[in-house]
């Protein structure tokens, strides 16, 4: 079920603007407005270079924009929040720790007693499907496989947002398939706030209750795309005629 329309926002970008600076300044997004409501799921498509990882890292107060502002509930974003997680398009596990140890990462950092961890990693390791692997480290895992203990590492400090960067772009179809299915089991569960990254149409709309369309370099919203298909979605939904005519419509505002 979508997030109601009625739903407080959660986070705000007013008139975004952002430059990068050198020899030749970049003008990577201009007048981008947008808001996301508590428990949405927004997806934000488009080509490659038109600023979509810079929009991300700004609303993460990782970068401060050149222009306009971000509000998180009402209050300026200054820089970053326990309150946001960010899962990165690179591989971030560590390399050197089991599962559940890097599931437990950020819990250990804050200091949380063993028990609580153990019960958290339990938790999430099983939504995402790998209670057989607790043990086993990053290079026994497959990537799709990793990318979800980044996701669960990140959902384990319960932050009431989470902010992904095509966290599925370098995975074959299949696996890509099956990790976004992963995905939106956990959401479903967790119900965070979510900004996901993609350039991939199809899985905008297998996975959002609603698609912003950015432009070309300087990013702005071209489009606005509510997703109507019923939740929770199946692979069968690809198929529907309602999915094919959206995908048809984003395409479009696509260019």
């Amino acid at each position: 079920m979508s997030s109601p329309a009625g739903a407080p926002i959660r986070l705000e970008a007013v008139d975004l603007g952002y430059t990068y600076a050198g020899a030749t300044p970049t003008r990577a997004l201009e007048n981008l407005s947008l808001a996301v409501r508590d428990t949405e799921f927004l997806a934000v498509l488009g080509p490659v270079g038109c600023g979509k990882t810079t929009l991300l890292r700004i609303l993460a107060g990782f970068l401060r924009p050149t222009t306009g502002s971000v509000r998180r509930d009402g209050a300026a974003v200054e820089g970053t929040s326990l309150q946001i997680g960010y899962v990165f398009q690179e591989d971030a596990v560590f390399p050197w720790m089991t599962v559940r140890d890097n599931v437990e990462f950020g819990l250990v950092a804050r200091g949380a007693d063993p028990a609580a961890r153990r019960a958290v990693s339990d938790e999430l390791i099983g939504l995402i499907g790998l209670s057989a692997f607790v043990s086993a480290y990053p290079k026994d895992l497959s990537a799709g496989m990793s990318k979800m203990v980044e996701v669960a590492r990140v959902l384990a400090t319960d932050p009431s947002i989470l902010l992904l960067d095509e966290p599925f772009g370098a995975l074959d179809a299949q696996t890509r398939a099956r990790m976004q299915d992963e995905l939106a089991r956990l959401w479903e569960r967790r119900r965070k706030t979510v900004v996901f990254v993609t350039h991939d149409a199809e899985e905008a709309i297998y996975l959002a209750d609603r698609i912003v369309v950015l432009s070309s370099r300087p990013g702005r919203v071209r489009a606005d795309f509510p997703v109507q298909l019923p939740r929770p979605r199946s692979q069968e939904a690809r198929f529907s005629a309602d999915f094919s005519a959206l995908k048809r419509r984003v395409w479009e505002a696509l260019g």
